[in-house]
């Protein structure tokens, strides 16, 4: 799952004209330990090759592992967070991690819940890819669904375009519910 999204979201920025590139870090833990993924997007050609130490973005496909690994270690102050997760950060057991970072920028969705609902099975990445496309505009939606298009094909691509359009559309309402009580 975080191997694809990062790809994803590579091929997405590749498709709208950007340099990317994708890449997963396997340690020699044992099978079925956590695993990362990154994505490096620049409007310039990428050139470094070395793992990403000061991330500009987070995505926690298992809210379970906020508490076994110091996921939030080198991730920038102004950087985004998407938490699979139907709680708050507090609710979550993070609120005091989260209070570092800002607060327009923290996110979670009910990523599982979509993917049930679109997909079939618990599988939440493209769902993540889509909240996090909306917060941070790093991609189109358009990009996204391309991309998912040209990963998985019939019905897989079709719920699969769909979960991400959803939690595209979800985060961008919380967004404008944020910025209406920020204006207040």
């Amino acid at each position: 799952g975080v191997v694809t999204v990062a790809e994803m979201l590579s091929v997405a920025a590749f498709d709208e004209g950007r340099y990317a590139q994708a890449f997963p870090s396997f340690g020699s833990e044992r099978m079925g330990a956590p695993v990362v993924a990154f994505c490096r997007i620049d409007d310039r050609e990428i050139r470094t090759r070395e793992p990403i130490a000061e991330p500009d973005a987070l995505i926690v496909q298992d809210a379970t592992l906020l508490h076994q690994v110091d996921l939030f270690s080198g991730l920038r102050p102004a950087g985004w967070i998407v938490i699979n997760s139907s709680r708050t950060f507090d609710e979550v057991g993070v609120g005091a991690l989260a209070a570092r970072f800002r607060h327009d920028r923290l996110l979670t969705v009910p990523a599982t819940e979509l993917a049930l609902r679109h997909i079939g099975r618990p599988i939440p990445n493209t769902v993540l890819l889509g909240g996090f496309c909306a917060a941070s505009g790093i991609v189109s939606l358009a990009a996204l669904e391309q991309a998912i298009r040209e990963r998985f094909t019939g019905e897989t691509a079709r719920g699969n375009v769909a979960a991400a359009r959803e939690a595209h559309e979800w985060v961008a309402s919380e967004m404008r519910e944020l910025a209406d009580a920020t204006a207040d």
